[in-house]
């Protein structure tokens, strides 16, 4: 992993309900650098790394951070997601691989960390209503529990672990 100072970092975000905001904030206040929403269009010019920040949406970035990361030409990129599976399922890693695709050209990712998240009540009517029984999206027992897990998150150990996965990313010389 290479090493960067604070000034080199871009941390840019997006987020719906909150979720992917606290991890934003709890990396940013980590590294002691500011978290910019991606509605700001943050320029990515004169920095060496974008830590770029979604919630994921149909299996991939949302779509303003799926708009800013295919224009990012030519950068070093860690992504982060909040999401309602687990982290470490085969779900999460199939949102990594799609997340990462959309980068622009020669970008190369640095690294990655998914962090479950609170699914918007919202978001449970809607599939309610959209995926009746049978249907593969289909709100069954088992998604219900996943969901019942994921309604805690992200919660201070998932903030503590994205904070420890970022401040890898500093520079050894004094900067942490």
């Amino acid at each position: 992993m290479k090493r960067y100072k604070r000034e080199d970092i871009l941390l840019v975000y997006s987020s719906r309900t909150g979720n992917t905001k606290k991890v934003a904030e709890a990396i940013a206040g980590a590294l002691g650098i500011p978290a910019l929403p991606v509605e700001a269009q943050p320029s990515p010019a004169g920095r060496g790394l974008v830590i770029a920040g979604f919630w994921v949406d149909r299996g991939t970035a949302d779509a303003k951070m799926k708009a800013y990361l295919e224009h990012l030409q030519g950068k070093s990129v860690a992504l982060f997601a909040t999401l309602g599976a687990d982290p470490a399922s085969d779900h999460a890693a199939a949102c990594r691989e799609r997340a990462t695709a959309l980068l622009g050209a020669g970008c190369t990712v640095e690294g990655t960390f998914l962090c479950q998240g609170k699914v918007s009540e919202q978001v449970v009517a809607q599939m309610k209503t959209m995926f009746p029984p049978g249907h593969p999206h289909a709100l069954t027992p088992e998604w219900m529990t996943r969901l019942a897990q994921a309604s805690s998150h992200p919660d201070e150990e998932d903030l503590k672990r994205a904070q420890q996965y970022f401040l890898g990313f500093l520079a050894q010389d004094g900067a942490v």
